[in-house]
Formats: structure tokens, C-alpha cells, sequence
């Protein structure tokens, strides 16, 4: 295979991914979990399940996932095959089909057995990783298209300090993920009436669902914080490295999003469909900020060790 045809490979699987990521969104957000019963792969025990809104969403979520799996084994091999020299693409192939396999097992236990909250918000986290990774295959795939695999590194190498402010905002963001999963999972979106204050007050009383959204929101204060700083630095420190400029761009500006459809989400809980799209808009762009990031502590990793790939 060509680069042009790994990279296309690559931008199909991540396609796939995405809608899987979505469909998990839109079953979880939707109560549909179960519409098919206690029975994985089949559907109230038919490979086509008779119609139903609810047993149509969670079936094409399962065929979608079922779909990204076959496309991240065939990616892994594709560029096993063909591009075994990029050890980052490798990587990012492996990580793509194993957390795939991970979160389609953990999928399946949960429609066999019911899981606790705790279990549902690892669920999401690993399907967020698995987007994550094929996202970073795509990005790296155009980039090995663009720029081969020979040239040598521009610019001076980036700094140890911003290099480790990358990854600890990577690794927060996740943490932020998760609890933002667990809020839904534990259906405390309505803890907290009123954006940015929780029940007209700063601080309330840390109790229940209310702790659970106030720490949430504490959390992402700080994620976008982290992010606006981090983007800063990128943009004015790193003007040797143009990838990474547009990478810092991209982070703040999906952590601004971020932001506002979370406010969104709480002014829409009284109207169910407004609240859907708000909801999902609020998983996807966290989907694209966490995506973006890890990217960004692989590209800040190899060019602080002055490597090109």
C-alpha cells in the first residue's frame, strides 16, 4: 500500500471510531442500553431486531463498534505491513485495536450484567482512548504523507518543562473525563441548577448529586485553565515547531467549546431533545480535545529528544 492509501485507512477508521464514540453517547443518553435485552451479540435473540427507536439505536451502536473493530485490525496489519519503520504509527495502530477490544468487552458485560457507575465511566474513558488513538494515527498518517520519513527535525528541540506540562494536562483531562462520565452515569446532570453558579451559590453544600456536578465543574475550571496556559505557550514559545502552534490553537478552542455546551447541558435539562444535542456536543468535543492532546504529548516527546517521527 501507498502512504496515500494508509493515510486514507487511517482517516476511515478514525471516521468509524467517531461514530462509534457518538453511538455510545447517543445510547447512554437515550436510556438504551438494555433495549435489546440481556443478550449481546443478538438482539432479544434475533440477528436483526424488530423495530423499535430504541433497540435501533443501541443495535446500530453495536454494529458501528463491531465495524471499528474489524477496521482497527485491519489498519494494525496494513501498517505492520507497510510502514513497520514508524514505530509512532505501529503504536498508535496497537492501541487503537486493543482498547477497541477492550471497551466492545466491556460493552458486551454490561448488557449481560449490570455494572456500577464506576465500571460505565471506565467504559466511556477506554472507548475515549480508543478515539484518541485513531485519531493520532490519522494525524500521524498526514503527516508521514506530507513530510516523509527522512527529513530532518526544524527548529530547536521543545523545552523538558513544556514537554511535562503537556502530558500532565493530557493525563488530567482524562480524569476529567472520567468524572464527567460519572456524573451521567449516577444521573447527577441535575445537581447543579444555574451555570456558572451551582443552585445560586459559589459553593454549596457538597452533598449527593450536587458534589458530584460541583467537583466536575471544579475540574474543568481547572482543565481549561491548564489548557488556556498550555495553548499560550504553544503559540508564543514554540514559533520553530508550526504544528505545535496549531495544536495549542486547537486545544483552547475545543476547551472554550467544551465549556459552553456544558453550560448548555444544564439549561437544557428540562427539554429533552435540546438536552440530547447538547449532551452529545459536550462528549464529542471533550472526544476532540483528549484526542488532540495525546497527539500533542507524542509530537512534544519526540521533538524535546530532537526526533522528527
Amino acid at each position: 500500500m501507498t502512504t496515500n492509501q494508509l493515510k486514507w485507512l487511517s482517516y476511515i477508521t478514525c471516521l468509524v471510531m467517531f461514530l462509534a464514540l457518538l453511538g455510545g453517547a447517543v445510547v447512554t443518553k437515550t436510556g438504551s442500553g438494555l433495549e435489546c435485552g440481556n443478550e449481546w451479540p443478538l438482539c432479544h435473540g434475533k440477528l436483526i431486531p424488530a423495530y423499535t427507536v430504541g433497540s435501533l439505536i443501541e443495535y446500530t451502536h453495536r454494529l458501528f463498534s463491531g465495524l471499528a473493530g474489524m477496521l482497527s485490525l485491519a489498519s494494525m496489519f496494513a501498517f505492520w505491513h507497510y510502514a513497520r519503520q514508524r514505530r509512532d504509527l505501529l503504536v498508535y495502530a496497537w492501541m487503537t485495536l486493543l482498547f477497541v477490544i477492550v471497551q466492545g468487552g466491556m460493552g458486551a458485560l454490561a448488557v449481560l450484567r449490570s455494572q456500577s457507575a464506576a465500571v460505565m465511566a471506565l467504559h466511556m474513558g477506554f472507548s475515549l482512548i480508543a478515539f484518541a488513538s485513531s485519531l493520532m494515527l490519522a494525524l500521524g498518517s498526514k503527516r508521514r504523507h506530507e513530510e516523509g520519513d527522512t527529513l530532518p527535525m526544524p527548529g530547536k528541540p521543545v523545552s523538558i518543562s513544556f514537554r511535562n506540562l503537556t502530558w500532565f494536562t493530557t493525563i488530567y483531562s482524562y480524569i476529567v473525563v472520567y468524572i464527567g462520565a460519572f456524573v451521567s452515569h449516577t444521573d447527577s446532570q441535575g445537581g447543579c441548577s444555574g451555570w456558572p453558579l451551582c443552585n445560586g451559590e459559589w459553593i454549596p453544600e457538597l452533598s449527593g448529586g450536587v458534589g458530584v456536578v460541583f467537583t466536575h465543574r471544579i475540574a474543568a475550571l481547572l482543565l481549561f485553565m491548564l489548557t488556556a496556559l498550555l495553548g499560550h505557550l504553544a503559540f508564543w514559545k514554540q514559533k520553530d515547531h508550526r504544528e505545535l502552534r496549531m495544536l495549542g490553537i486547537a486545544a483552547v478552542l475545543l476547551c472554550l467549546m467544551q465549556v459552553f455546551s456544558g453550560a448548555a447541558v444544564v439549561y437544557t435539562l428540562g427539554n429533552d431533545k435540546l438536552y440530547i444535542f447538547a449532551a452529545l456536543a459536550h462528549i464529542l468535543l471533550i472526544a476532540g480535545l483528549f484526542g488532540v492532546l495525546c497527539y500533542m504529548s507524542v509530537r512534544v516527546w519526540q521533538l524535546s529528544k530532537g526526533n522528527r517521527r
